[in-house]
C-alpha cells in the first residue's frame, strides 16, 4: 500500500480524524519518559473508544485503502486484537460515540473533516498516499464484535465523558487515540492505542500469565511538572487551546494580548508553544474561577458575559456524565438524559443503543442534517452518493414525524419546507450542504413509533419497492445474499451507475467467498465438494494478492463500485429501520475491494467466468442464481459485445 501523504505518520493522519485538544498529544508523547509509565496489561477490564479502535486497526495494519475495502481482511485484524486481549485475561467494553447532540456543536470539525477527507481520497484515488476508512467499516467493526461476542454499546450522542465514567465507575483504564483522555480525571489512567503493544503479547518469566506491553498516561505528573497545578484547571486549558467543541476567534484576541510563559524553550518547545504556554501560565492560578476571571480581564468588556458562558459550558464537557453504562452492560438498560427528553420511541432508543441503528440516523432524526462521507472516488463525477439519493428520501419520510419535541425548534427547517432535510456532501473537491425533501409516506408508515408494528410482509413491500425489486426473483436466492442482490438491482436501474456486464459478473464473483468459506468450514462436508471450493477460494485469494502492489487504480471502476457501496449502505440503514425485513448481510465477506477490481482485470483480460468456476459446481450454480436475479434489471447494452457498448 501507499505510504501516509508525505510528511505525516499514521499517528497525525489519526490525531485528525481523532477529535481531540490541538497539539496535546505530541507534546506529551515526546514528554513520555516523565508523562507515562510502562504497564503489563493483563487480569483487568478495558473500556475502549470503539471509534478510535476501528480507525487504527484499518490505518496501522496495512490494509489496502483504495478499492473501497477489504473488509475481510479488517475483520481479521480486529480478530486478532480481541484475541490480544483474551489471552491475557483482559476483559474489553467496547463504547461508540453516536449521532452529534442536538446543539450540532462540532458541525464545523465535522465540515473540517469532511474537507481533510475529501483531499485525502483525491491523493489516493491518483496514485499518492492517505488514509480514508471505508465506506461501512463501522457496521464490518459492529459485525466482527457482535461475531466475537464482545460487549458493546452506542451512545447516544459524543462518548467521551461515558466511557470516562464507566472507566472510573469499574476503576479500569481508557483505550483511545483522543488527547481529551489526558484531561478527564482517569483513577486508572488512560492508554493510548499507538504505545499498546497487542501484536507483541509478553509472557511473565518463570508463569504461564501473559500481557500487553502498554503505557499509561498519568495525569499527576503532568500537573507536577507544571509546578504542581490544580487538576481542575484542565478542563479550561482544553477549551482555550481548542478541541472540537469551541471554535472562538475572541480566544485568538486573549492569545495574542496575554505573554504566555514559554520556561525553557527547546525547538520542541517552540512547535508546541500554545499547549507549553498555556500550562505555565494556568498553574499561576489557584483554580478555574481566578484562571478564567483573568482570561477574561483580556476580552472586551462587551464580550465577556457571552465569552464566560460559553467556555463554562464547554469545560462541562469534561465533567462526569449522568449516563450509567454499566446499567447497559449488567442490565441491558440505557438512559441518557439527552435522549430522554426528545421524546423519541423507545424502540430507536434502544437499537440506537445496541448498534442496530446507526449515527447516520439519529442525526438525520434529531438534526434533520447528515453527513454523507467521501470514499476513493472520481473527483471529477457527481459524488457517488448520488445515486441512492431515493432511498434515503424514504428513510428521511419514516423519520418526518418522530416526536413533537423535534418540531419547531430554533435549528430545525423553516415552517415552509416542512420535509427539508440537509446533506453535507461533497462536490468537486470541496463539500456543500444540499436541501432534499422527504418523501411522504402513507399514513401507517409515517408514525415511528409504531413503525415496529407493521407486519414484516409491509415492511418487506415498502423496502422492495424502495429497491425497485420484485419479491419473485429473490426466491433463489440464500437469505444471506437477498439484500445485496436486492441493492444490485437498484444500482444496475439507475443511469448514474455505468456499470459494464464485467463490473456485475466481479461483483457477484466477489459475494461468493461467504458461501466458500462456509463449504470449507461446514463439519458435515463431502470431501470433494469442499476441495473445489477450498480452490476457488484460494483462485480468489490470490487474485487478491495480485491486485495489491503498485497496480494503477481504475478511477472509473473505482467510482461505479463506490456507488454500489453507498447503494449498500442506504439499503442495509433502511433495511435497519424496518426492523430487518431481509437479514443483515454478513460485510465480512460479502466485498473485497482488491478481490473484486482484480477480478475485473482479469475479466477484461484473459479470464472468464466460466473458467473460473469450472472447478466448484456449488459455486457455479449459485453465481448463475444471483446473475439471473439481476440480469432481468440490468439495462440492455449491458450484454451487448465488447466494443459495441460505449
Amino acid at each position: 500500500m501507499e505510504g501516509p501523504a508525505p510528511g505525516r505518520t499514521v499517528q497525525a493522519i489519526l490525531q485528525t480524524v481523532i477529535m481531540g485538544i490541538r497539539g496535546l498529544m505530541s507534546f506529551v508523547e515526546d514528554h513520555s519518559n516523565e508523562f507515562f509509565t510502562d504497564l503489563k496489561l493483563r487480569d483487568t477490564k478495558i473500556v475502549i473508544d470503539g471509534y478510535a479502535l476501528f480507525h487504527r486497526l484499518c490505518f496501522n495494519s496495512n490494509l489496502e485503502l483504495r478499492y473501497g475495502g477489504d473488509y475481510d481482511s479488517f475483520a481479521d485484524v480486529a480478530q486478532k486484537f480481541f484475541e490480544s486481549l483474551l489471552a491475557c485475561n483482559i476483559c474489553p467494553y467496547v463504547v461508540l460515540d453516536g449521532g452529534c447532540d442536538i446543539s450540532d456543536k462540532k458541525l464545523k470539525t465535522l465540515k473540517d473533516r469532511a474537507r481533510e477527507k475529501i483531499q485525502m481520497a483525491h491523493s489516493l484515488s491518483v496514485g499518492g498516499g492517505g488514509y480514508v476508512c471505508p465506506l461501512l467499516i463501522r457496521e464490518a467493526f459492529i459485525q466482527v464484535l457482535i461475531k466475537l461476542q464482545v460487549s458493546f454499546v452506542q451512545c447516544f450522542s459524543e462518548a467521551d465523558r461515558d466511557i470516562m465514567t464507566l472507566a472510573n465507575h469499574w476503576n479500569c483504564p481508557v483505550l483511545s487515540s483522543d488527547s481529551d483522555f489526558c484531561i478527564f480525571d482517569l483513577k486508572s489512567g488512560f492508554c493510548p492505542l499507538n504505545s499498546f503493544q497487542w501484536r507483541n503479547v509478553n509472557t511473565i518469566k518463570g508463569t504461564q500469565d501473559c500481557y500487553i506491553p502498554a503505557k499509561c498516561f498519568s495525569l499527576d505528573a503532568l500537573c507536577h511538572h507544571f509546578s504542581n497545578m490544580n487538576k481542575s484547571l484542565l478542563p479550561l486549558f482544553a477549551v482555550l487551546c481548542g478541541n472540537d467543541h469551541i471554535n472562538l476567534p475572541i480566544i485568538e484576541t486573549f492569545l495574542s494580548k496575554v505573554r504566555l510563559p514559554l520556561g525553557a524553550t527547546s525547538s520542541k518547545g517552540r512547535r508546541h508553544h500554545r499547549v507549553l504556554g498555556l500550562l505555565n501560565w494556568l498553574s499561576h492560578f489557584a483554580d478555574p474561577t481566578e484562571a478564567l476571571d483573568n482570561v477574561l480581564k483580556y476580552l472586551p468588556k462587551k464580550d465577556r458575559e457571552n465569552v464566560k458562558e460559553i467556555l463554562c459550558c464547554s469545560m462541562e464537557e469534561y465533567q462526569q456524565s449522568q449516563v450509567e453504562l454499566q446499567d447497559f452492560f449488567q442490565y441491558g438498560t440505557y438512559a441518557c438524559p439527552a435522549a430522554l427528553n426528545l421524546d423519541l420511541p423507545e424502540w430507536v432508543l434502544v437499537a440506537l443503543a445496541k448498534g442496530q441503528l446507526s449515527p447516520f440516523i439519529s442525526d438525520a432524526l434529531v438534526l434533520r442534517r447528515t453527513i454523507l462521507h467521501t470514499q476513493v472516488e472520481n473527483m471529477q463525477q457527481p459524488n457517488a452518493h448520488r445515486i441512492s439519493l431515493p432511498i434515503r428520501q424514504i428513510i428521511y419520510g419514516l423519520l418526518l414525524n418522530a416526536s413533537p419535541h423535534l418540531e419547531n425548534t430554533s435549528w430545525n427547517v423553516l415552517p415552509s419546507q416542512p420535509l427539508a432535510f440537509s446533506e453535507v456532501e461533497r462536490i468537486n473537491r470541496n463539500i456543500k450542504t444540499s436541501t432534499v425533501n422527504a418523501v411522504e409516506l402513507p399514513k401507517d408508515h409515517s408514525d415511528l413509533s409504531k413503525l415496529t408494528e407493521l407486519s414484516l410482509a409491509k415492511r418487506q413491500i415498502l423496502l422492495l419497492e424502495t429497491l425497485k425489486v420484485k419479491q419473485t426473483i429473490l426466491e433463489p436466492i440464500p437469505s444471506s445474499l437477498k439484500l445485496p442482490i436486492s441493492v444490485s438491482c437498484y444500482w444496475l436501474q439507475h443511469t448514474e451507475g455505468k456499470a459494464k456486464l464485467h463490473h456485475l459478473q466481479a461483483l457477484l464473483l466477489g459475494m461468493l467467498m461467504g458461501p466458500l468459506h462456509a463449504i470449507i468450514n461446514s463439519p458435515d462436508k463431502e470431501d470433494l465438494r469442499e476441495d473445489g471450493a477450498r480452490m476457488l477460494y484460494e483462485e480468489f485469494q490470490r487474485v487478491k494478492e495480485q491486485t495489491r502492489p503498485g497496480t494503477r487504480l481504475d478511477l472509473d471502476t473505482a467510482h461505479i463500485f463506490c456507488q454500489w457501496q453507498c447503494c449498500l449502505q442506504m439499503g442495509m440503514y433502511l433495511n435497519q429501520l424496518l426492523s430487518t425485513p431481509l437479514p443483515e448481510p454478513d460485510l465480512t465477506r460479502l466485498y473485497s475491494g482488491s478481490l473484486v477490481h482484480g477480478l475485473c482485470r482479469q475479466l477484461l483480460t484473459s479470464t472468464s467466468v466460466e473458467s473460473l468456476l469450472s472447478m466448484c459446481p456449488e459455486a457455479k450454480q449459485l453465481y448463475e442464481h444471483l446473475f439471473n436475479a439481476t440480469r432481468s434489471y440490468a439495462p440492455a447494452e449491458l450484454f451487448l459485445p465488447k466494443g459495441k457498448s460505449n
